[in-house]
């Protein structure tokens, strides 16, 4: 009889000899591949409660504790441009019980952007999958005197000396977003860096900075309320919540395209079955529609099936990083 049915057909003494000889071999058996989760795991978001990453990690974490059978505890560890919860799970013993959801701020722009980076996002971590990407979208205050991106190009020429903009911390992909954007339009304004996207359109609202180049999911409440200005979606396509926003593309920029994406990823060394496991419920959970649904109210699209394994991300990594680095480097951005 395989282990699997002795196993499950086992007296609770069985099981937990069976638990026990899963710690022991890492989970190598399909027994072993069935006990994790075994009890609550831990979602690091690296950014503060409210933002972006945070409202999509909470989202999810619903309908992947149902599917694992045990809690999602989604723990908000905040700081360094989403480096200093990035770098804890970098750091933690890898048994499967505490993973991180990373973009391309966390592991794409890190490598460029930071002179000594908390830790390197393709040797440190085990990849789990894709999962969502969205556009930026550049939002200003109210009252700047521009409502195309033309005429926000030409105002910023002549007024970068006095301008801020604003972004969820340094290295972000809000950040880098309007440093691209920056770079390409030939202007340099002062950046503002905040906890997180939350409390910069706060300020962007108060009239306190000027522009942010942010997501879709936080910027849309605020477009829609009139609090803040819509000029340019900044992704290749439009939104699909903001259907009537043209991009930035589309108002002569050619070839610009920024948009986030994230991913899950597992500290080196996490048991196999335990990747795997988290692999299918995500699968599962993006499948869901419901969840479908929840991510495109939000403007944020599900990564379709063909990209999700472990193996895509395990490309795609090495890819962005490269990718990015002459954009960075070329826009003279770099974080001590």
């Amino acid at each position: 009889m395989p282990l699997r049915a002795r196993a499950h057909n086992a007296p609770k003494h069985g099981r937990a000899a069976v638990l026990a000889l899963c710690a022991g071999v890492a989970f190598s058996s399909g027994a072993c591949a069935q006990a994790w989760p075994t009890r609550a795991v831990t979602m690091v978001v690296p950014y503060a409660a409210g933002g972006p990453v945070d409202i999509l990690g909470r989202l999810l974490a619903g309908r992947l504790a149902e599917i694992l059978g045990q809690p999602v505890i989604v723990d908000n560890v905040t700081g360094a441009g989403g480096m200093t919860g990035t770098g804890r799970v970098a750091r933690t013993t890898p048994d499967g019980y505490q993973f991180v959801l990373g973009g391309i701020g966390t592991f794409a722009f890190i490598q460029t952007l930071f002179k000594r980076p908390m830790y390197n996002p393709v040797t440190d971590f085990a990849p789990v999958g894709l999962i969502a990407e969205q556009p930026l979208v550049l939002i200003t205050r109210k009252d700047l005197p521009a409502g195309t991106l033309n005429e926000f190009i030409a105002y910023a020429r002549r007024n970068a000396a006095r301008m801020q903009f604003g972004s969820g911390g340094a290295g972000s992909a809000v950040h880098l977003g309007c440093v691209l954007l920056n770079t390409v339009i030939g202007v340099d304004v002062t950046h503002v860096p905040y906890r997180g996207s939350v409390f910069a359109i706060s300020d962007l609202i108060a009239g306190r900075i000027d522009y942010m180049c942010d997501t879709v999911s936080t910027a849309l409440p605020h477009i829609q309320g009139n609090a803040v200005k819509a000029v340019a979606t900044l992704a290749r396509n439009r939104s699909s919540t903001l259907p009537d926003l043209p991009t930035a593309q589309e108002q002569g920029l050619t070839d610009f395209d920024a948009y986030v994406w994230n991913a899950f990823f597992f500290p080196k060394a996490t048991p196999e079955a335990a990747v795997r496991r988290l692999h299918h419920a995500i699968s599962e959970t993006l499948d869901t529609s419901s969840v479908r649904d929840r991510l495109a109210a939000l403007g944020v699209s599900a990564v379709p099936p063909e990209r999700r394994s472990t193996e895509y991300l395990a490309r795609f990594l090495p890819a962005e990083i490269d990718k990015w680095a002459a954009p960075i480097r070329a826009s003279g951005a770099a974080v001590e």
